[in-house]
């Protein structure tokens, strides 16, 4: 297998690729979470028949690269001190920190109010109490949603929480949808949206016209939601 860094200008903008070649019939090119992009070309291949695909495949790329970078958080880092506010289902809530003897997270008439141990950082407490809640409202989001696609004969998949520095959610192949902890800071419905999204690719795994006419048909107002993902969490 031969590997080469390449790049083709797009208009104002340039697309860098790794060129892959290996035993294969067909060109493929693959856009991943972080933006990157590689080219799978049979050994054959020329380099003018590869730069001519990439060119013609140029404006799906940046789409793609753009569909990836909508899921990156945008919540800026929190100090944890009293006064800040804090996202909670899409709400601002103050945070009101007070030692106690046992570690304790409530949501209470617009605050947040932390119960921290003497040695524990309130940090700490507010995310472990983030990361319950994200497995408890992702869980019941999918136990509701799932049942919208019973004629794909897809399984309900596993969730696992993980805290991904660029994507909301992800989905692997073996059916185990991945989603960030951050996002339980999203409004509700953006929330749907983002596991909508993810059942989705079981049925269908890229981001083609059938994805996109499946993912309209489950939740025609997905947009909204996921402007609404994009521009509440700052």
């Amino acid at each position: 297998m031969i590997t080469n860094s390449k790049n083709i200008k797009y208009g104002t903008k340039e697309i860098s690729y790794e060129l892959i070649f290996q035993e294969r019939k067909t060109l493929g090119i693959k856009v991943f979470p972080e933006g990157s992009v590689k080219v799978y070309a049979p050994n054959e291949t020329t380099n003018e028949k590869i730069e001519e695909k990439v060119k013609e495949k140029a404006r799906w790329i940046i789409k793609q690269q753009n569909e990836f970078q909508s899921y990156l958080p945008l919540t800026p880092k929190r100090q944890y001190i009293n006064g800040e506010t804090h996202l909670y289902l899409g709400r601002q809530y103050i945070l009101h920190s007070e030692i106690a003897k046992v570690n304790q997270v409530k949501v209470y008439r617009g605050k947040l109010i932390v119960n921290h141990k003497a040695n524990t950082k309130i940090e700490t407490v507010v995310r472990n109490w983030y990361k319950e809640k994200a497995i408890e409202h992702f869980t019941s989001v999918l136990d509701e949603k799932i049942c919208l696609f019973s004629k794909y004969n897809i399984e309900k998949p596993t969730i696992e929480i993980r805290t991904m520095n660029k994507r909301w959610g992800s989905c692997t192949v073996k059916g185990k949808v991945i989603l960030n902890p951050e996002l339980i800071k999203a409004p509700k419905g953006s929330i749907e949206y983002v596991i909508i999204h993810e059942l989705c690719h079981l049925v269908h795994h890229n981001h083609t016209k059938s994805f996109y006419d499946l993912q309209e048909k489950m939740m025609p107002d997905w947009k909204r939601w996921k402007t609404k993902l994009e521009y509440s969490l700052v």
